[in-house]
């Protein structure tokens, strides 16, 4: 019989995991605000996960999850799973039959604000497996899907934008062979298809009708984040507090959605959203700004802590400028930026490092970061941006990546493209606009 009590967990003669236990007492449980949806006969399966954080005697610590089933008549099972604690030193995500028990130890974990989730700080990109950066193959794209996954990141991030459907629809094929429970899974809404005036589309009945056909794309009942994507570009940010935030509490609600995101590029409209919306939203997403030529993120990062929010950061390499190959032509960034990146970038290759290690270095290591996300369709690539967690710089490559900082990044003063891809937006539709 085990019980629940206002200060942990009594019991005796448990079977835990194929092992009888002694009587045994269970004190200091923190119930985690987390409801973790995983896969069920019953659609809509709920289950709550309470951790011990000290034990009595008679056996080792114990991790006990409780968990609440809702039935299609709409009955309530409850019921009870206790492991030894041993295995909580691994993510809820891990699966043994799935994961290499030392590889998944080997991931670092943090917890995403106020969700519950432990996220591993490497998380994957979607967007390269819609063919955004070049021409990918569907097979290989599966398998680092697959590889990624056994390698202990287990936040997946993908967006109907991405190759117009083509992300969410490879991911979909990719996930079929992967246990539900074994990663969290973020989409978004609004934006969407290439032609200016189609771009964007923040309305209520718009954001409720993605979320199906995402849904639909990854063969999911449901995911665990569902996100505006780019709010900037709404024409004011009304519309994302009075229409697009209402909606994604519907989705949320009708448990299409677990946690509600925002994302975007200015980091001031986070702030701006957070003050004026009653819809709880639980994460951000933001892209280069916790990078070596801005690291402007870091100046937010405590007010989203006092708010609970669960920051999620995007692209380490400022999307190809700390990178030998250097940015696509489309890079919005202004040339002062471009030009000390690509001074920056030569400097390393003169002293035989790689810029890119030294930004991944640079941003993993912000401990009040909880998940940067990396996309690509290679497994080369893939296996590189792993080995970026756990093998540390070496002296020489530290003292390269201090001289790039005091030479070409810190007198960037983490300057920034802020309303540049905006305004060429609005010049794109004016021009369609007069033409039409």
């Amino acid at each position: 019989m085990v019980r629940f009590s206002s200060d942990g967990l009594t019991g005796s003669n448990h079977h835990v995991k194929g092992v009888t236990s002694s009587p045994f007492s269970v004190t200091n449980c923190v119930l985690q605000d987390y409801v973790r949806r995983y896969n069920a006969p019953v659609r809509g399966a709920t289950r709550t996960l309470q951790f011990s954080t000290a034990a009595g005697t008679g056996t080792e610590p114990l991790l006990v999850l409780r968990y609440v089933r809702k039935t299609k008549d709409n009955r309530t099972i409850l019921g009870m799973e206790t492991f030894p604690q041993s295995i909580s030193k691994l993510p809820v995500t891990y699966n043994s039959e799935l994961h290499d028990e030392a590889t998944v130890k080997r991931m670092p974990y943090r917890p995403l604000g106020n969700t519950g989730l432990d996220v591993s700080i490497l998380s994957y990109g979607a967007s390269s497996l819609g063919s955004v950066f070049r021409q990918t193959d569907d097979s290989e794209s599966i398998q680092v899907v697959h590889e990624a996954v056994k390698n202990g990141i287990n936040y997946i991030d993908t967006a109907p934008w991405y190759g117009h459907g083509k992300s969410e629809t490879v991911l979909g094929k990719a996930l079929q062979g992967i246990p539900r429970s074994s990663y969290y899974l973020a989409t978004k809404v609004g934006r969407y298809l290439p032609d200016p005036a189609q771009m964007f589309d923040f309305s209520a009945e718009r954001t409720l009708r993605s979320v199906d056909e995402s849904l639909a794309r990854l063969g999911l009942d449901y995911v665990d984040i569902i996100q505006i994507h780019d709010m900037e570009f709404a024409d004011n940010l009304d519309i994302i507090i009075s229409e697009t935030l209402p909606a994604l509490q519907k989705v949320k609600d009708a448990g299409k959605a677990r946690f509600i995101g925002i994302t975007g590029y200015p980091l001031e409209n986070f702030r701006t959203v957070l003050e004026r919306t009653t819809v709880k939203v639980d994460t951000i997403l933001t892209y280069c700004h916790a990078s070596m030529n801005d690291n402007s993120l870091a100046d937010y990062l405590p007010y989203f802590k006092s708010k609970g929010i669960g920051v999620v950061n995007a692209s380490p390499i400022s999307m190809g400028l700390l990178s030998d190959r250097g940015p696509p032509a489309w890079h919005p960034a202004h040339r002062d930026i471009k030009d000390a990146c690509a001074a920056a970038a030569k400097f390393c290759q003169s002293r035989g490092v790689d810029i890119s290690r030294l930004a991944m270095e640079f941003t993993l290591s912000q401990a009040d970061i909880p998940t940067t996300l990396v996309s690509t369709a290679s497994l080369k690539n893939l296996n590189k941006n792993i080995e970026s967690v756990y093998k540390p710089l070496t002296a020489e490559e530290k003292a390269v990546q201090q001289e790039v900082m005091d030479r070409f990044m810190k007198p960037l003063n983490n300057k920034n493209w802020e309303g540049v891809e905006v305004g060429e937006h609005r010049k794109q539709l004016q021009a369609s606009a007069a033409t039409s």
